[in-house]
C-alpha cells in the first residue's frame, strides 16, 4: 500500500466519523455542516485512492452542503440548484464512461448509477429544509451507496453506509418519533 492509499484510508475513517454523526444532529444547520465536512474528506480521500469518481460527487456534496448551510442568503430552496446538482451527477455518470474508461457493461451502468441515485436522494431532502426530511433521503441515498461499495469491495466505505444506516434510524426514534406524535 502506498503512502497515498494509506492517508486516503485515513482521511475516509475522518469522513465517516462526520458523516455518521451527522444523523443525531437535532438543527438542520449542524446536521449539514457534518455533511459538509464528512463529503470534503471523502472527496480527498477517494482523490488519493485513485477513484476519481466517488472524489468528484464527494466533491459535488461538500459544494452541496455549503450552499444549504447558507440556505437564506444563497436561496437553495430555489429549483435551479436541484437541477444543478443532479445535472453534476448526470453528468459524471456519464464521464465515467466516456472520460474515466469504464466499460459500459449492463451491471456497470447499474452499478455506477447507484451513487448518482443516492446523491440525487440527498440533494431532494435538502430541499426539504429540516433534519427529518434529510434523515428520510439517507434511506435511499445509504443503501443506493451501500451496495456501490460492496461491488467494489471498499471495506471503509461499507461500514460506514451500515452504520449510518443505524445512525439514520436512531435519529428517526430520537427526533422524527417525538414530532409526530407532537403534530397529532
Amino acid at each position: 500500500m502506498t503512502g497515498f492509499e494509506i492517508a486516503g484510508q485515513i482521511i475516509s475513517i475522518a469522513a465517516m466519523g462526520c458523516n455518521i454523526i451527522s444523523y443525531q444532529q437535532k438543527k438542520e444547520s449542524h446536521l449539514v455542516a457534518c455533511q459538509l465536512i464528512g463529503g470534503a474528506l471523502f472527496s480527498l480521500s477517494f482523490f488519493l485512492l485513485g477513484a476519481t469518481v466517488g472524489g468528484l460527487l464527494n466533491l459535488v456534496a461538500a459544494v452541496r452542503a455549503v450552499i444549504f448551510l447558507f440556505s437564506e442568503k444563497l436561496h437553495a430552496s430555489h429549483p435551479a440548484w436541484l437541477c444543478g446538482f443532479i445535472a453534476c451527477y448526470v453528468a459524471f455518470y456519464i464521464l465515467t464512461f466516456t472520460v474515466f474508461g469504464v466499460e459500459p457493461k449492463p451491471i456497470t451502468l447499474l452499478i455506477e448509477v447507484l451513487p448518482v441515485i443516492g446523491m440525487t436522494a440527498l440533494s431532494v431532502g435538502f430541499m426539504k429544509g429540516d433534519s427529518g426530511a434529510v434523515r428520510k433521503a439517507g434511506l435511499v441515498s445509504s443503501p443506493a451507496w451501500l451496495i456501490y461499495n460492496i461491488y467494489y469491495l471498499s471495506i471503509g466505505a461499507i461500514i460506514c453506509e451500515a452504520i449510518s444506516l443505524c445512525s439514520i434510524f436512531i435519529g428517526m426514534l430520537r427526533h422524527d418519533r417525538g414530532e409526530e406524535k407532537e403534530d397529532k
